[in-house]
């Protein structure tokens, strides 16, 4: 069963179940998908599907933060209640000590590292833990890395 199938299996069982929270957003996740689809007219990829999951996380995670900036707590309780339906559907996400681990380890492999190359870096790591790791908490940490250390050497 891909993503797809699993979350309009779980649909179905919501609806029936009378949750309209998570049928709510999981249409919500369920028309992305078909939108994509519609873009480029195939079927999407285990990869593809994955991607519009993390984007969809992603929107939620910068609207909780905007909403708390404006002191909006209700909205941020609605976007937290929608994004942990969200990342049902994401790989096991990393923590902040993973993360900074495996930042350490690549930054060893690829040898001297200036803040000059940050861009290329982050490239190089989000490759590797592309819905794994949100990708706002390994910029601060790869930053803070960099900031805080003289350039790696093999």
């Amino acid at each position: 069963m891909n993503l797809l199938e699993k979350i309009e299996s779980d649909l179905t069982a919501a609806i029936r179940s009378g949750d309209k929270a998570r049928a709510q957003t999981l249409k919500m996740l369920k028309s992305d998908m078909s939108y994509e689809r519609g873009k480029t007219g195939k079927d999407l990829s285990d990869d593809q599907m994955l991607e519009i999951v993390s984007r969809s996380a992603k929107r939620r995670r910068e609207s909780i933060r905007e909403f708390r900036k404006g002191g909006r707590q209700d909205l941020v309780d609605a976007e937290t209640r929608e994004l942990a339906i969200v990342e049902e559907y994401l790989p096991k996400q990393m923590s902040a000590e993973e993360i900074e681990a495996f930042i350490s380890d690549k930054l060893r492999s690829m040898g001297e590292i200036t803040h000059k190359e940050f861009g290329r870096v982050m490239g190089e790591i989000m490759k590797d833990l592309k819905g794994k790791a949100d990708g706002a908490l390994v910029k601060s940490l790869l930053s803070k890395k960099l900031q805080t250390q003289e350039p790696q050497k093999s």
